[in-house]
């Protein structure tokens, strides 16, 4: 079995360098790593990861915390991460949390536990629980924008990528478009409001009456609201809804209702899930690049964990795209 000492002759490098590499203690070369960790491939050399624990004070564990599971949107993120992480020896730990005291209960047990960064999708979570993740010493990604400060973001531009999609119907020729969200505090429905209410705006058009709900980000939630504003006296001829699952729950109304899509409403999601492609009629949206996201996640927490860009707060802005299908 190959030993520490043989990774650094097969890499030309010190074998401290070679534990500074593994641990992650000091700042390395990118190219005297990329040396040493294609060596260790090569070698197939594994330390032993409790050693390697107590020498750094690190857990090798990145967490990432989500609202849900059910949104095949996380999952992606989380494959996103991986291809990053698993290369460098790193876990990844996934937690539903599940709402706001939920959130806050589960980041204050990460502390406690020491894991070595958190990249955490921003419902239900305060700038305060985050400002104590920083003052852990633990790095931290958002999915999306917060307002708080201490720790790097990652997003797209939901409101234009909204905006273009309401742009889209109106270009088609829809005139009472609604709009169905998630939950009413989260950030991205108040994003993705935003660029619905902006096209509008720029379009010259009235939004309907009684047009805008605020349900949950599931199937269920955009059942329930499209129920409500078809069953209305002004009956939409377009929902916009805030991702693909509510935008499926609306597709179940218009079929319970006898509604064709898109003849007589059209319908559209955000986010692209792979269900968004199969459900009848194929479903327009906006492309938002989950698997990316969670490789710039990772990748910015370990930049952190290398020892780089400290004090530093660093945004990556993703471009989101319009697919046209036909469900408008």
């Amino acid at each position: 079995m190959a030993g520490i000492r043989d990774v650094a002759a097969a890499a030309g490098v010190s074998v401290s360098t070679v534990s500074h590499v593994l641990s992650r203690n000091r700042p390395v070369a990118p190219a005297t790593r990329l040396r040493v960790e294609a060596a260790i491939a090569e070698l197939g050399y594994s330390a032993h990861p409790g050693a390697a624990q107590l020498r750094s004070g690190r857990t090798n564990t990145i967490a990432l915390v989500v609202p849900t599971l059910e949104n095949p949107f996380y999952p992606l993120v989380a494959g996103g991460m991986q291809d990053v992480l698993v290369p460098r020896g790193l876990f990844l730990s996934i937690t539903d949390s599940s709402g706001v005291g939920r959130s806050e209960a589960t980041l204050r047990q990460l502390i406690s536990r020491r894991v070595d960064g958190v990249v955490a999708a921003p419902y239900g979570i305060t700038a305060t629980i985050l400002q104590e993740l920083s003052s852990a010493g633990i790095p931290f990604v958002t999915l999306g924008r917060t307002g708080a400060s201490g720790g790097d973001v990652v997003h797209t531009d939901d409101a234009e990528g909204v905006r273009a999609v309401t742009e889209h119907l109106l270009g088609r020729g829809y005139r009472r478009i609604a709009f169905v969200g998630g939950d009413e505090n989260a950030t991205t429905t108040t994003e993705r409001l935003q660029g619905f209410e902006r096209a509008h705006g720029d379009a010259g058009r009235p939004i309907v009456a009684s047009g805008i709900r605020f349900e949950s980000f599931t199937r269920e939630g955009g059942r329930a609201g499209a129920a409500a504003l078809l069953e209305g006296a002004d009956r939409p001829d377009a929902i916009v809804a805030a991702n693909d699952l509510i935008a499926i729950g609306v597709l179940d109304a218009a079929r319970e209702r006898g509604l064709r899509v898109p003849e007589d409403l059209a319908v559209t999601g955000y986010d692209d899930i792979d269900a968004a492609s199969l459900v009848n009629p194929a479903l327009t949206t906006v492309e938002n690049p989950a698997r990316e996201i969670g490789r710039a996640c990772a990748r910015l927490l370990l930049e952190r964990l290398d020892g780089g860009t400290a004090g530093v707060t660093r945004t990556v802005a993703l471009s989101h795209r319009l697919v046209i299908r036909q469900s408008s």
